[in-house]
């Protein structure tokens, strides 16, 4: 997903990019509160990948644990769709849509997804 975090800037620029691994809600004193707990990708690079034109991210990681926050939901600018980065060996059968982000190192975030992936992703 994309998550805003800095609205002055355009497309990338003010975005970054996270995995969203759970969304949770509570009352306190019947107000409720609505968060995402997200795993956060570091792009690479200071411009898409000249071949695509998709910027390229990996997971971000703390030290050797994944860089993992809670954020309120308000913040979550739109979906993003991931393309692993493959290499030259088979792909084992075993890798399925449930597991592939954690099965690959780095990820295009496909531009090509949907009309507001495109106009975002510049």
């Amino acid at each position: 997903m994309f998550i805003n975090v800095q609205p002055d800037l355009e497309g990338m620029r003010g975005l970054q990019i996270a995995h969203m691994l759970c969304f949770f809600s509570f009352k306190y004193m019947f107000v409720l509160y609505e968060y995402a707990i997200i795993h956060w990708f570091d792009v690479i690079g200071d411009t898409p990948d000249k071949d695509t034109g998709m910027w390229v991210v990996q997971p971000s990681l703390d030290g050797h644990s994944p860089n993992i926050s809670v954020i309120h939901i308000d913040a979550i600018y739109h979906a993003a769709h991931f393309l692993p980065l493959y290499g030259v060996d088979f792909i084992p059968h075993a890798i399925n849509f449930s597991n592939s982000l954690d099965k690959f190192r780095t990820f295009y975030v496909n531009k090509f997804a949907n009309h507001h992936a495109f106009q975002i992703t510049f």
